[in-house]
C-alpha cells in the first residue's frame, strides 16, 4: 500500500513530519488481542529499535519474543518501558487494570520527567469516564499526551492486521500513531476529534451493534433448531444475505458449536462490555432492550459453562461470547452447548 493511498483512503491526517530520531514503541498488555497487535506493529517496523514489551504474565512475552526474535524486548517492568519508549501503546482487559497501569506511569513521570515528546495510546475498551481520568494523570506531566484509541475486530481480523482503528484526543499524537498502526496493525482510522471520550463512547456503540447481532443470531439459530431446519442451512444464510465479517465470523461459531474464548472474544469481556454500554445508555436515558436481553443471556451461558466446569463436563477454559446463544437455547428447551442432542419429531403439514 503505497503513502499516498495511505493518506487518502484509510488515514484521515497527513504524514508527520519526521521527528529526527528513531521513535521507541513500548506495549503493555499481550492477550488475545493485544498480542496480535503487538505481533504486527513489531513486524510492522522497516527500522529502529525493538518494540519494548510487558505483560504481567511473562510467559506472554517470553513467546512473542520466541516468535519474533530481535524484534522484541522485554522490559524488566512498567517503569522500565514507560522510561525508555516515547510511544506506549496499552491493551488490557479491565478498566481497574488500566488505571492501576497509568497510575504508575504517572507516578514514575513525576519522579522522573520525561525530557522529549511521550504518547500513550489506550486501545481497551473502557468506560467513557476513565479516558478523563487517564487524560488528568497523563498530559498533566511535561512533553506528554493521551490517546484514546480502542479497534474493532476479532483476533482473527487482528491476526490479518485488517482492525479498524477509532480515535480521540491531541491531533499531532493522532497524527504519528495512526501512520504507525496503519497498515502495519489495521486498515482504516476513524478519527472522532479532540475530545478524549469520545472514541471510548463510539466503541461502547459500536460494540452494542455487534453484541445485538450476536443475540439477533442467537435467536435465529434457536429459531431454527426448534423447527427442525439445520443449522448449516442457517449458516449458508448468513453468508450468503449477510455477509458481515462479523455476522459469518459468529453463524460459523454457532452452527458449529465452537465456543473456545482462547481463539475469540471472552464471554467475561462480553459481560463487562455489555455493563458499559448499559451503564453508559442508562446515563443517556437510551433504551437498548436487546442489549438488555443480550446481557441476561451473556450471564446465564456463563453461569451455565460455570457449572460444566464444576461437573467436569467440558474442557473449554474460557467461553467465547458467542456462546450467550446457550441462553437462548435453555429459554427453548435446548441443550445449552451441544446442539448434537437438539432431536425433534417431524411435524405433520397439518400441525
Amino acid at each position: 500500500m503505497s503513502s499516498l493511498s495511505i493518506n487518502q483512503q484509510t488515514v484521515p491526517f497527513s504524514r508527520p513530519p519526521s521527528p529526527g530520531r528513531q521513535r521507541k514503541l513500548g506495549w503493555v498488555g499481550l492477550g488475545n488481542m493485544g498480542y496480535l497487535m503487538a505481533r504486527n506493529l513489531a513486524k510492522g517496523k522497516r527500522d529502529g529499535p525493538p518494540l519494548l514489551v510487558w505483560n504481567r504474565t511473562p510467559s506472554k512475552s517470553e513467546e512473542l519474543q520466541k516468535e519474533l526474535g530481535t524484534l522484541v524486548r522485554i522490559a524488566n517492568d512498567l517503569t522500565d518501558l514507560v522510561e525508555q519508549c516515547d510511544i506506549i501503546f496499552t491493551s488490557l482487559n479491565e478498566d481497574s487494570v488500566v488505571k492501576s497501569v497509568y497510575e504508575q506511569f504517572a507516578e514514575t513521570l513525576k519522579s522522573k520527567p520525561a525530557s522529549n515528546l511521550k504518547i500513550f495510546v489506550e486501545t481497551s475498551t473502557i468506560f467513557p469516564s476513565l479516558a478523563i481520568q487517564l487524560d488528568s494523570l497523563i498530559t498533566t506531566l511535561p512533553h506528554c499526551h493521551l490517546v484514546t484509541s480502542p479497534v474493532f475486530g476479532p483476533p482473527a481480523t487482528a491476526d490479518k492486521a485488517q482492525l479498524v482503528i477509532i480515535m480521540s484526543g491531541d491531533y499531532r499524537a493522532k497524527k504519528e500513531v495512526a501512520h504507525l498502526l496503519v497498515p502495519s496493525v489495521g486498515r482504516k482510522v476513524l478519527d472522532l476529534g479532540g475530545n478524549i471520550i469520545k472514541a471510548p463512547t463510539f466503541k461502547l456503540i459500536g460494540n452494542s451493534m455487534i453484541l445485538g447481532t450476536i443475540e439477533v443470531l442467537a435467536e435465529g439459530f434457536t429459531f431454527a433448531d426448534k423447527s427442525g431446519i439445520d443449522p448449516s442451512n442457517v449458516l449458508t444464510f448468513v453468508q450468503e444475505m449477510l455477509p458481515a465479517p462479523n455476522m459469518v465470523n459468529y453463524a460459523n461459531r454457532m452452527a458449529h458449536d465452537n465456543f473456545d474464548g482462547t481463539t475469540g472474544f471472552s464471554i467475561d469481556g462480553g459481560i463487562k462490555d455489555a455493563s458499559h454500554i448499559r451503564h453508559l445508555s442508562t446515563k443517556n436515558d437510551v433504551p437498548l432492550p436487546a442489549i438488555d436481553v443480550a446481557y441476561q443471556h451473556l450471564l446465564t451461558a456463563r453461569a451455565l459453562h460455570r457449572s460444566a466446569q464444576q461437573a467436569g463436563t467440558t474442557n473449554l477454559d474460557v467461553l467465547d461470547w458467542s456462546g450467550m446463544v446457550a441462553g437462548a437455547r435453555v429459554a427453548a428447551g435446548l441443550d445449552a452447548f451441544d446442539s448434537t442432542k437438539h432431536k425433534y419429531p417431524v411435524q405433520e403439514a397439518n400441525d
